[in-house]
């Protein structure tokens, strides 16, 4: 029973990992281009956009999504007080967090606030292990100030009168901590259908915004710069995110966090390419500890004799050593319906996912 967990595990890891680092990878290209988009749009302008066309995006792509199995709907609906959770995710992650971003990116190289963008996970992980009460284990701690020690390099510029602190990069920091905010109460709608939560997220947030932008006296920009912002917004805060909920839903928050910080590399690259930004001492030297800080996370092994308390949920799932409920309909098949968890004691691999967040 123990090698087929394990087998489990190691594939539910894998899964995580690869929807991480494609929210990764859809993430890290947001910041050169939103530098880009800048030069014709408003920060909260833009800020609006890139939610709209998250929404859109995405409500564009649910129209080719599978229906229903037999056996029932594929993923859970929000209810109850998941609509708090989702109030507090778009209000941190989906208005205060873009409009930091956005004004800090407006006065920082696309480079910098990329690479900068990394404290986000190190946040994540403290808010996770101290407020949340998730297990970090040594790994993830080390990353953790790996990754810490690379956004404090990457937080002073020379000036003048010596080494100063960047307002952009303070802009851009706590944009990192509204995210990370976001992230661990995203964890908690995890288990719901990430198309629903992303779309209601990106229509709030992008009403909101561009609500703020014309409040302050924005005027709309040019067609192809609406369109360039629409279709970013669908890929780096829409597509990311559902990939992003998917890692948590595998992996837990902290572990989800550390591995998106590849997003800051991708981000690097494209403005290095995009704008012929300098590849200066810091952002080698931060780039070298955070490839550290990803390689710590990737080496981490956790495993122990743990028990399961009976658990009542709802989420999307197969059958497997934790799922072994009686039902009529092909159990092989991914489905959605309330079920029970009976107590259970075993040991195997695992991560604090939906079924492992137990106390240590």
């Amino acid at each position: 029973m123990t090698e087929t967990l394990n087998h489990e595990h190691r594939a539910s890891r894998r899964a995580g990992l690869a929807a991480a680092l494609g929210a990764a990878f859809f993430f890290g290209i947001s910041a050169p281009f939103s530098k880009l988009l800048l030069g014709s749009v408003s920060p909260s302008m833009l800020a609006g956009l890139l939610y709209m066309g998250s929404f859109l995006g995405l409500t564009l792509l649910s129209l080719f999504r599978r229906p229903p199995s037999p056996e029932g709907a594929r993923e859970a609906a929000l209810r109850g007080k998941d609509f708090l959770y989702l109030a507090g995710s778009i209000l941190a992650g989906g208005i205060a967090a873009p409009l930091f971003l956005l004004y800090g990116l407006a006065v920082t190289e696309a480079s910098v606030a990329s690479l900068l963008l990394n404290i986000e996970g190190v946040l994540t992980v403290l808010l996770a292990a101290l407020i949340f009460r998730e297990h970090v284990g040594k790994s993830i701690l080390a990353s953790a100030a790996v990754m810490l020690a690379a956004g404090s390099i990457l937080a002073y510029a020379p000036g003048p009168g010596g080494w100063h602190v960047r307002t952009g990069s303070l802009l851009v920091a706590a944009s990192a901590l509204m995210w990370a905010i976001d992230n661990n109460i995203t964890r908690e709608l995890s288990h719901r259908d990430p198309f629903v939560i992303a779309r209601l997220k990106g229509l709030a947030a992008g009403a909101t915004n561009l609500a703020i932008a014309f409040a302050a006296g924005a005027a709309l920009p040019r067609l192809p710069s609406i369109a360039g912002s629409l279709i970013l917004g669908a890929l780096s805060y829409g597509c990311s995110l559902v990939f992003f909920i998917y890692a948590l839903r595998n992996l837990g928050t902290s572990r989800t966090s550390t591995c998106f910080g590849a997003a800051p590399f991708i981000g690097v690259l494209v403005s290095i390419t995009l704008f012929g930004e300098s590849l200066t001492a810091q952002i080698v030297t931060a780039s070298a500890l955070m490839l550290l800080g990803i390689w710590l996370i990737m080496r981490e092994y956790h495993e122990h004799e743990h028990t399961h308390a009976r658990l009542c949920h709802d989420h999307a799932h197969t059958h497997d050593e934790h799922h072994d409920h009686d039902h009529d309909g092909d159990p092989a098949a991914t489905h959605s319906h309330t079920h029970t968890h009976g107590p259970l004691a075993h040991s195997h691999a695992h991560v604090p996912d939906l079924h492992h967040f137990h106390r240590h």
